[in-house]
């Protein structure tokens, strides 16, 4: 089965939307031609985000025709223009295809997983959802060693975490929780503490261990940035200072998330990143 091309988003769609997302930056200084290959990675990223949480009608479906679709930008022939643009991206930096089927894997998780017993668990999933946005932002550099794609593994799930410790309204209402259970069981929160209009006292605490997790994560990868220099570096440090400015706006207003996370704001961003940058971690 098939998905029509018609149910999928435009380019125009995918890349304002691209450019609203906390980390997922293309900033003018890294360059017009590095700019252009970040658009089409994090419009593809989007696209993927699109057909998995957003499509009505089947969505697993949707993401067969979109894995079809990423095979036919392989050879030089796809379907939608957003991928006709990523298969030029992929042509001139001899990009690998497993980043790519991993963004497709984590969203066809979420269509039969509500959930995950333990941070491990947890973790595994960013291995699919996020990690492979930091690797092949590496690749557009030049700079895809395995020793800075482990780094970037570190702080893309850093990145994603996150994500879910803002979005925790947002996901419950999907009926997505990704609070592992054993953490929620631990802190004495119950399912129905994430849907409500404010954050209960266990589940601020429960946020307040969580986001000490992912700031651990966040700060030992953040090596990365040292391994790096010019343009390269200054973008990767505005990932790991975006990450460490949400962070730090989700503890100043005592993790209270619901019924929508606090975020930070761009000059905080700014500072953390050129700290970041100039620390070389």
């Amino acid at each position: 089965m098939t998905a029509p091309l018609a149910a999928a988003p435009d380019i125009d769609s995918l890349l304002r939307k691209s450019g609203g997302e906390n980390f997922t930056v293309a900033p003018a200084f890294v360059g017009r031609a590095a700019r252009a290959h970040l658009d089409a990675i994090y419009g593809f990223a989007r696209l993927v985000d699109d057909l998995g949480d957003e499509l009505h009608g089947d969505r697993l479906a949707a993401l067969e025709w979109l894995e079809g679709d990423l095979d036919r930008a392989f050879a030089g022939d796809p379907e939608h223009p957003l991928m006709r643009t990523l298969a030029a991206t992929i042509r001139a930096l001899r990009l690998p295809r497993d980043p790519f089927a991993r963004l497709i894997e984590a969203n066809r998780v979420d269509q039969t997983g509500t959930g995950y017993e333990t941070f491990d668990q947890l973790v595994g999933y960013c291995h699919l959802s996020a990690d492979p946005v930091g690797e092949l932002v590496l690749h557009v550099f030049g700079a895809a060693t395995p020793e800075r794609v482990a780094l970037s593994d570190l702080v893309c799930t850093a990145l994603q975490l996150v994500e879910h410790w803002q979005d925790v309204g947002e996901d419950a209402a999907r009926g997505r929780v990704y609070l592992p259970a054993e953490d929620r069981r631990l802190f004495g929160v119950e399912d129905a503490e994430l849907r409500a209009g404010g954050a209960s006292y266990e589940l601020r605490a429960l946020l307040a261990y969580e986001c000490e997790r992912a700031r651990k994560l966040l700060d030992d990868g953040a090596r990365l940035v040292g391994t790096l220099g010019g343009r390269a570096r200054l973008a990767v440090a505005g990932y790991v200072g975006g990450g460490r400015a949400a962070l730090d706006t989700l503890r100043r207003a005592g993790y209270q998330v619901l019924p929508r996370a606090p975020r930070a704001p761009r000059a905080a961003i700014a500072r953390a990143a050129l700290a970041t940058c100039a620390r070389g971690r």
